[in-house]
This record gives structure tokens, C-alpha cells and sequence, in this order.
């Protein structure tokens, strides 16, 4: 669709009622053009000064980003922004959030700031209406958005939206809320969950990135590949069951939860492919992986 005609149609849309602006922007996302179903990613983002960082992680995500066909969009479940009920940004200009304080100076520096989609944003709303999924206006984009995206699609050429975490639902509810979201894979919308596996920062060694991983973070990490080799999902989805584990890798489970979402993206016939395996800080797990 030519960007000329979809800004005259948008244009439009505040003229005529809800049901019928969703069904308008239905019609616009169908006019997409992509040449496959597009895959979904879970990276594991880690400490915020990756950004500046050229390593390994960092270098593996460059070469993710010119392996993957561009998207028409990307919509990002991050860690980082929580809420109470579930929205997703339908902001036209979202801005580079540091939600962060006390790192290096030049991650300040740092702005990715592409566009945003408002209508496969809408999209959401309509494909998740049993979960009273909300739009949200004014949402940028957290640190564990840009500091991958920035080595994933250095162009800034790709239109990006978030969606958001409900921290009062369980894991079995974003796992559904994600089951409701497949088809915007095929209308090029790349889904990323960015968190991390293992996330314990109260034990994590600050001053040494490449410390000894610590062998209950790296115990937890293998677990889950186990089960992500089974597609063993409902396991991962009751993460409780392993006990003292599992309470060591995911104090919080706002880390873990993106991962989830990637799981209900999951269809029949599809692998989990790793691209990125290690553990930084001693506690903090990298994995990432790709589900086509």
C-alpha cells in the first residue's frame, strides 16, 4: 500500500464511529504486503549499557537484524513496561524513554525514535477483544526496545509499537493473549518479546560483564531449552513447579513473561531456532531465539 493513500484514509477515520474505525483499519492492515509470515523473536536484552557495548551479543544482533525480511511493522512486548490492564501504543511518534538512572552518561545520547503504526497497533485492540486490550497514546519506547532494536534495525526504517504487561494477570494470561495475536504475522508485523530467561539483579556481579555464571542461573537457562525443545509450554506457563529454581532465575516475573508471549505466537509445525546463547553479569541469562 502506497504511504500516500493509508495517511489519506487515516485521515478519515475520526469522522466515523469505534466499530467502524476498527473495521476501516482492518481493511488498510489486509492491503499489507508481505512476502512470508514473519517470524517471532525472543531476545534476552540484559543490562541497558549493551547499548554501547560491541560484543558478541551485540554483534549476533546485527546479524539477526540483516538475516530477517524487513517488516511492515515490529511490536514489542517488553519487560519494562508494565501496567494494570493491557494496552498497546497507538502513539504516531513514539520517543526514546531512559527509564534507567546511574549508568554511563552516553546512554542519554543514544535516541531511536522511528516511527509509530497506529492502525496494526488498533489491529490489536480488535483481534484481542476478549482481553479489553486499551490504546495508549503517549507510550515511547523503553530501554529493552531500543537497545535492541538499535542493532536489529540500525536504519530506523521500520514503524514500532509496544505492548504492554498486565502484572496482575497470571502467566496462563498474557500465554491466551498472545494465542489471539498470530494473524498480525501475517501482515508482516515481527513480534519481539525482549526480557530475559534468569534476571536475578541482587546477586548479579556489577563489575564484571563476562563474570562466572552461577550455576543455578545457568541450571534454570538449560531447563528451559529443554522444554522449549519439547514444546513443552505448559511447564514453562507453571514456572512455579520448579520450586527453589525458578524463585533463584525469576524473582520477578516481569523478565520472564515476554518469553510467554512468544510461546503463544507458536504455530503447529513451527521450532525454536537459538541465536544467542550465555549468561552475563553471573546471573543474568542472553538467550534468544527465533520461532519459524
Amino acid at each position: 500500500m502506497e504511504r500516500k493513500y493509508f495517511l489519506k484514509t487515516m485521515a478519515t477515520l475520526p469522522l466515523i464511529s469505534h466499530d467502524m474505525t476498527l473495521n476501516a483499519l482492518k481493511n488498510i492492515t489486509d492491503g499489507f504486503f508481505n512476502t512470508k509470515k514473519m517470524p517471532v523473536l525472543f531476545i534476552g536484552h540484559g543490562h541497558p549499557m549493551n547499548a554501547l557495548f560491541d560484543n558478541n551479543f551485540t554483534q549476533k544482533l546485527l546479524s539477526i537484524g540483516k538475516q530477517i525480511e524487513k517488516p511492515n511493522a515490529i511490536m514489542v512486548i517488553s519487560a519494562h513496561w508494565e501496567t494494570r490492564g493491557t494496552f498497546v501504543s497507538v502513539n504516531n511518534q513514539p520517543k526514546t524513554i531512559y527509564d534507567f538512572g546511574g549508568f554511563d552518561k552516553r546512554l542519554f545520547d543514544i535516541k531511536y525514535e522511528p516511527k509509530g503504526h497506529p492502525a496494526l497497533a488498533q489491529e490489536v485492540i480488535e483481534l484481542a477483544k476478549d482481553f479489553y486490550v486499551k490504546g495508549d497514546h503517549s507510550m515511547g519506547l523503553d530501554h529493552g526496545a531500543w537497545t535492541i532494536l538499535k542493532y536489529l534495525f540500525p536504519k530506523v526504517d521500520v514503524p514500532v509499537f509496544q505492548l504492554s504487561i498486565d502484572y496482575t494477570q497470571p502467566a496462563e494470561y498474557h500465554f491466551q493473549l498472545a494465542n489471539k495475536l498470530k494473524k498480525l504475522r501475517e501482515k508482516g508485523v515481527l513480534i519481539i518479546g525482549s526480557g530475559n530467561i534468569v534476571h536475578n539483579l541482587s546477586i548479579l556481579d556489577w563489575r564484571n560483564i563476562d563474570a562466572k555464571p552461577q550455576e543455578w542461573a545457568v541450571e534454570f537457562d538449560e531447563l528451559v531449552k529443554s522444554r522449549l525443545n519439547k514444546q513443552d509450554f505448559s511447564s514453562l506457563i507453571k514456572y512455579e513447579q520448579f520450586g527453589k529454581l525458578a524463585q533463584m532465575a525469576i524473582p520477578t516475573n516481569d523478565h520472564y513473561l515476554p518469553m510467554i508471549y512468544t510461546l503463544g505466537l507458536v504455530e503447529k509445525r513451527e521450532t525454536v531456532k537459538y541465536l544467542f546463547e550465555g549468561i552475563q553479569y553471573g546471573t543474568i541469562s542472553m538467550r534468544c531465539y527465533e520461532i519459524s
